[in-house]
Order: C-alpha cells, then sequence, then structure tokens
C-alpha cells in the first residue's frame, strides 16, 4: 500500500485544473490510479479504496456507492 504516493498525487492534483478534471470525472478508483501511473505515481484502485477518508490538504478522498453496485 503506498499512501505516501496517493498523498504526492493527491497535492499535484490540486494544483493541476486539468488532472482535476480527470480525476473528477473518472468512473472508478483504478481509473483514477491508471491516470496516476501514467505520471510516475506507484499505486492501485485498491490503495486508493483503502484511503477512503483521508484528507490530503483540501482535498479528502471518499468513496462513492453507485445504486446497484455489487461488494
Amino acid at each position: 500500500m503506498s499512501f505516501s504516493e496517493i498523498r504526492k498525487f493527491l497535492i499535484k492534483m490540486q494544483s493541476d485544473e486539468d488532472l482535476k478534471k480527470q480525476v473528477t470525472t473518472s468512473s472508478t478508483a483504478d481509473d483514477v490510479a491508471l491516470i496516476g501511473q501514467g505520471l510516475g505515481y506507484d499505486f492501485s484502485g485498491d490503495d486508493l479504496l483503502r484511503f477512503n477518508g483521508q484528507k490530503v490538504d483540501k482535498v479528502t478522498v471518499r468513496k462513492v456507492d453507485h445504486p446497484g453496485e455489487y461488494h
């Protein structure tokens, strides 16, 4: 689990409007992780889900449960 990588990614996201838009329009944690990996950050969608509820500066990671979603 690489929470330090997630923190670095979220700090970068706050200062990059294009990146913020990509993240906020992503459907899944895996999609967000792929964006991060493309920029050199090493974390998975599962890592991001485990980060749920954590806050980095102005960003709080929240898992969104969609109706009809299976766990």
